[in-house]
């Protein structure tokens, strides 16, 4: 998990619990994507494993506030080269399994048999403030964001691609152009638009990231845009140049093989100013003619010395 990725996250972990309504949603979307149901012969226990330590507080205090429940927090080692050691929030007891696993709108009940059936809710949460909350909860259970100083991209793991669907919809609803894609087993929903990356993070009330964010990205702006300018710069000036050596280079023609004494006077005056002044620019050169010339006018003049250079070049054979 990147550096910044887990600054969001122990912001979003941070943030008040409104409502009951947005605290359930919330918790549906940590379930759905990072929780387990463990049928033991004895009990159930749900579990929601999370790498961030600010994470795995969240979904302690959602499961207090919302069903006045206290699970268990235990620390899982992974066996995978470089991995960091994950967080288990449990919570055990078939009747506290099944209290939350119905709230959250994972239980129905099979009405001929009476029993409970396991099943994927569809769609969404109705409520704004929900659909915000929900964002809020897959962010916080698999999502990532890249440092904005190396670019743009942000994504949510789904297990499924139901639930890649949900969310995606539901920022469609919020005007982001999210998309997913299958890697391995999983779905990946994605946003790659600098723009609209923070306006998921204004949706999910990561005001504090959302500012670096943007800092970040106005000073790239600003850097892009000052590149853009030096290189423009530095291209005119290279134009500029090469033109004024070749004027430079038809004028000495002219000078060698007729003489600027033939030449129109306002030709040769154009000529002697731009011998006299190499690196000149046009707009330069029509302050200094006497009396002074447009920008155009003096590109006028040096166009007919060039065409006069080439005419004389060749009636020369050279």
């Amino acid at each position: 998990m990147s550096s910044y990725t887990r600054q969001v996250k122990e912001e979003l972990a941070r943030y008040p619990v409104a409502s009951q309504c947005c605290a359930r949603a919330e918790l549906r979307a940590l379930l759905e994507m990072r929780g387990e149901l463990v049928i033991g012969a004895q009990s159930q226990r749900i579990i929601l494993q999370t790498e961030n330590a600010a994470a795995a507080r969240r979904i302690f205090s959602l499961f207090k506030y919302c069903f006045n429940l206290t699970p268990q927090i235990r620390s899982v080692s992974k066996r995978t080269l470089h991995k960091r050691n994950a967080f288990a929030v449990q919570v055990c007891g078939n009747k506290a399994a099944f209290l939350v696993l119905q709230d959250l709108g994972f239980l129905a009940i099979d009405t001929p048999g009476g029993k409970y059936l396991l099943y994927r809710q569809e769609g969404g949460p109705k409520k704004s403030c929900c659909s915000r909350a929900y964002l809020r909860g897959a962010f916080l259970a698999s999502g990532s964001l890249n440092n904005p100083r190396r670019g743009y991209h942000l994504e949510v793991i789904s297990p499924c691609e139901d639930y890649a669907r949900t969310i995606t919809e539901i920022m469609a609803a919020f005007g982001l152009p999210a998309r997913f894609f299958p890697r391995k087993d999983k779905q990946v929903v994605y946003i790659k638009e600098g723009e609209k990356i923070s306006e998921f993070l204004r949706i999910i009330a990561a005001h504090s990231g959302l500012l670096r964010f943007e800092d970040i990205r106005v000073l790239k702006g600003m850097r892009n845009t000052i590149n853009r300018l030096v290189n423009c710069e530095t291209a005119n000036l290279t134009r500029t140049a090469l033109a004024a050596h070749a004027q430079l280079s038809n004028i000495r023609i002219i000078a060698e093989l007729i003489g600027l004494e033939k030449i129109s006077s306002p030709l040769r005056e154009m000529a002697g100013l731009r011998l006299r002044y190499p690196e000149a620019t046009l707009q330069e050169l029509g302050g200094l003619a006497d009396p002074p010339l447009s920008k155009s006018t003096v590109n006028h003049r040096l166009r007919r010395l060039n065409a006069l250079a080439h005419k004389i070049r060749h009636e020369a054979g050279t």
